[in-house]
Order: C-alpha cells, then sequence, then structure tokens
C-alpha cells in the first residue's frame, strides 16, 4: 500500500479523508453494562457497522476498512466465535444485496486457509459480486493479523527470490508494501478505535506508519453518524507532515 493519499471531500469546510480505517471495539463492554449477553453487543455492533457504511458512502470516504475479526479472536470462548461467525454468515447474505445495489465494492484482507468453506466462499462471494462497483470500497479485515500479513509478504518475496524471479537487492519498503494483501489500496489517512482503548492490536501496522490515530470513548454499538463526523473534523484540523518540517495534504 503506498502513502496515505489525498483526501477527497470535506463537511463544512473540513477535509474528508479518503481512507478511514476503524477498530471497531467495545460491544462486549457495551452488553455487560446493560446486563445483557456478550451476543447482544455483537448484534447490536452489525447495527453500528450498517450505520457506519452507509455514513461513509454519503460522506464521500473511498475507502473503509474495518477490523472484523482478528486472528487472536479465535482464542475467545467456543459460543463467543461461534455468534461471531453467525453474525458474519448473516451481515453478508442479508446485506450484500444491499451494498451491491449501492454501488459498494466489497474486499477481504487476512488469512482464509483454514476458514470454514461456507465462510470462505462466502467471502469470495462478496468479492466477485461487487468487483466493478465504483463507490465505496469497504475492506473488511477477517482472521487478520498485521505481523501476519507481514510475514505472508515476506515469505512471498522469499519463493520469487528461491525460484530466481526476484533479486534480493530489489527488496525494499515499496517491494514489500507490493506484496501485502491489498496492495493496490490506499494507506488509511486515519484510523478510529472506539471504546477508550489507545492502541492498534495488531491491526494495518504496515499500512499506519502515516495514519491519523483517534481513540473515541464511545463503544462500537452506539458509534454513528455524529461520531464519525466528529472524528473527521479532529482530523482535518490535524498537520499532517509525513516525517517532514512542513505540512502536506497528499503524497
Amino acid at each position: 500500500m503506498s502513502k496515505p493519499d489525498v483526501v477527497t471531500n470535506a463537511i463544512g469546510g473540513l477535509e474528508v479523508p479518503r481512507h478511514v480505517a476503524v477498530i471497531m471495539d467495545g460491544n462486549g463492554r457495551w452488553a455487560a453494562a446493560r446486563g445483557l449477553p456478550r451476543s447482544e453487543g455483537h448484534r447490536r455492533g452489525v447495527e453500528a457497522l450498517r450505520r457506519t457504511v452507509r455514513a461513509a458512502g454519503e460522506l464521500g470516504i473511498g475507502f473503509l476498512t474495518i477490523f472484523s475479526f482478528s486472528t487472536e479472536n479465535w482464542s475467545r470462548p467456543a459460543s463467543e466465535v461461534r455468534d461471531l461467525m453467525g453474525l458474519l454468515r448473516r451481515f453478508i447474505r442479508n446485506d450484500l444485496a444491499e451494498l451491491h445495489r449501492s454501488g459498494v465494492r466489497v474486499r477481504v484482507i487476512g488469512e482464509r486457509e483454514g476458514l470454514d468453506d461456507d465462510v470462505r466462499r462466502l467471502l469470495e462471494e462478496a468479492e466477485e459480486l461487487t468487483r466493478a462497483n465504483t463507490g465505496l470500497t469497504l475492506v473488511v479485515a477477517f482472521n487478520y493479523g498485521a505481523r501476519q500479513e507481514i510475514a505472508r509478504a515476506a515469505r512471498r518475496m522469499a519463493e520469487l527470490v528461491a525460484a530466481g524471479s526476484l533479486d534480493p537487492q530489489s527488496i525494499n519498503a515499496d517491494a514489500l508494501a507490493r506484496h501485502l494483501d491489498a496492495p493496490d489500496i490506499p494507506d488509511p489517512d486515519l484510523i478510529i478505535r472506539t471504546s477508550g482503548e489507545s492502541r492498534l492490536s495488531n491491526f494495518l501496522l504496515w499500512q499506519s506508519a502515516y495514519s491519523e490515530l483517534i481513540f473515541v470513548p464511545t463503544f462500537w454499538p452506539d458509534f454513528d453518524r455524529n461520531a464519525l463526523e466528529s472524528a473527521i473534523a479532529d482530523f482535518g484540523r490535524r498537520e499532517r507532515r509525513f516525517g517532514g518540517l512542513t505540512a502536506k495534504v497528499g503524497s
């Protein structure tokens, strides 16, 4: 992926980032605070996702990446993993047609090997059906971990070197970026994490080198368009230097 790209739209005079990534955190704590099972928090989280996808498209955001299921999430209780897989299945089956009608293009990043066949087929169906769409690109990070993604890229390059089709002397940061899961998608300009936690948790570690990070106290099920616009307004007030001395608005 490339360096964060130029923004493309505006809200009230403030620029909207081309690519927003979201760590959707706090479903369980939202449910616990209301005496509800964690599964209800995840269900309400799906509703927040629908709102956010709709708002992102309306605001002119070009790419929205969501951290839907991490490689570390497999360590959760088996019943919770089953609930999360069920929600994914229902979301794709129930929402894919609407996403397609809205012109949303779905991309999936993460490790697919070892997934249940029906889950893998659903992910592939979502990508194939929406491949030609030209609206918002919804990037679903599923069974995803950033360290694992970087390791996969390194392994791909090692295989090319072993095959004699890649010169080791040509390996640099740009070369590695070209072997990540979605090298054609620009790096996120803005990463939002909900629930008040202030860490990336193995999410887009390579691509976030120059991203603006915003941590909001709102639990994910309560996240809405107003919360998204507030984060974008914060983003618009920041000066992005990309390691230099003067602010830059693009690459």
